[in-house]
């Protein structure tokens, strides 16, 4: 039962990985036109994570920044949305509980539901707020993407995670009700337990997204939410940028209404800049839009922004948020670009060794080569355990 308590997102951090590769390098390996990536599909580089990263060490250096800022005084939940986990059984953010050294008395859980997972860990953060309004919930989506070599899916493969502290009176972002909410059983995309990479049917997953949209939106209208002049902008799941464009064209078109260029780009084009050089981040990709949207020019005090997550399989909400006024003096902006920009270049060949690289499955002491920089890296694993480190 709601409070009347205002919930929200009172603080946002990201953090990607220590290489990048640009698409004019994967262009000139396999004799791809540079448009194809750069017009196409909207995208321009992908993060490549070092053997030492992954979404434990990226997910821990999305969230300490935010720790820092406000101390762990009332985190008691920690909620970590992956697609790529690390560990049958064990979640992820038992890892980030304890680099960040955390309080024992917290719950620490970890989501599973394709993309869609880091909206699930919202929501949930969301609804223990309103029960308690004096807890914080810090919420972590973190995913390195891949797909096979030479594969269509290779082109937007990315890695990063997303931080956010979930409270009432939130300094950033107001999140409303209702939601839009839609399921289907659909094999778009999905990775089998023996499969590191994952497989996807890319028509049927782009026609499945926009069933979605449109399945959520009828959702959505019918609990009595805003309607689509109420909004400013809107937050897609991008798995590549030009996919969100795709999408927001659909729901204008089923909502009746003009798929004008320039209302479509006013609608989108400030939430693209950070998934076009970081590539697709899953769990993180429409979060990663909204600190795009935050962190720009443009002045959004009081204005209303929409939500569209959605996770192959599939699972997809649509909600609605509104920019709380003087959030600008509680962005990240300035270390946001630096994550983007600290990123090393690498060639083709050097990311086909990332690519490839992985521990043997003996459960004997195995070293990782250093790489990474950051403030976190997986050491190794010895007796099948995973080792970090904090630098």
């Amino acid at each position: 039962m709601s409070t009347g308590t205002t919930v929200g997102i009172h603080d946002l951090s990201f953090a990607t990985t220590e290489f990048v590769l640009p698409h004019t390098a994967l262009a000139e390996y396999n004799g791809t036109p540079i448009g194809k990536y750069h017009t196409g599909i909207g995208q321009r580089s992908m993060s490549v994570p070092a053997a030492d990263e992954d979404i434990v060490t990226l997910g821990a250096a999305a969230a300490a920044p935010i720790v820092a800022r406000h101390g762990a005084d009332g985190i008691r939940t920690l909620v970590f949305a992956t697609e790529s986990s690390i560990d049958q059984a064990k979640a992820a953010g038992v890892y980030v509980h304890s680099l960040l050294g955390l309080p024992s008395a917290t719950r620490v859980v970890e989501l599973k539901q394709a993309c869609y997972g880091a909206t699930a860990a919202l929501q949930f953060a969301l609804g223990l707020i309103h029960r308690d309004p004096s807890q914080k919930v810090l919420v972590v989506a973190s995913d390195v993407s891949k797909y096979e070599l030479d594969s269509p899916g290779e082109a937007t493969q990315g890695a990063a995670a997303v931080a956010m502290l979930v409270t009432a009176d939130p300094a950033l972002v107001r999140i409303e009700d209702p939601s839009g909410l839609f399921t289907a059983d659909v094999m778009d995309f999905w990775r089998p337990n023996y499969r590191d990479a994952a497989l996807v049917d890319g028509q049927e997953s782009i026609g499945a997204y926009l069933q979605a949209v449109q399945g959520t939106w009828k959702d959505y209208s019918e609990q009595g939410g805003r309607p689509l002049e109420d909004f400013s902008a809107f937050c897609y799941h991008q798995p590549f940028t030009k996919m969100a464009y795709k999408a927001h064209r659909h729901l204008l078109n089923s909502a009746g209404h003009d798929t004008d260029e320039a209302v479509v780009e006013r609608a989108l084009g400030r939430t693209t800049g950070y998934n076009a050089v970081i590539g697709n981040s899953y769990t993180a990709s429409v979060y990663l839009g909204l600190a795009a949207l935050l962190d720009g020019a443009e002045d959004l005090d009081g204005q209303t922004v929409g939500f569209l997550s959605y996770g192959s399989g599939s699972v997809a909400e649509f909600f609605a948020g509104t920019v709380v006024p003087g959030y600008r003096e509680h962005l990240r902006t300035e270390a946001h670009r630096a994550a983007i920009e600290r990123r090393q270049p690498i060639g083709y060949d050097r990311y086909r060794e990332l690519h490839e690289w992985g521990f043997p499955t003996d459960g004997g002491d195995h070293p990782t080569p250093a790489g990474t920089t950051g403030p976190f890296r997986l050491a190794g694993i010895g007796g099948h355990k995973r080792i970090y480190e904090k630098r």
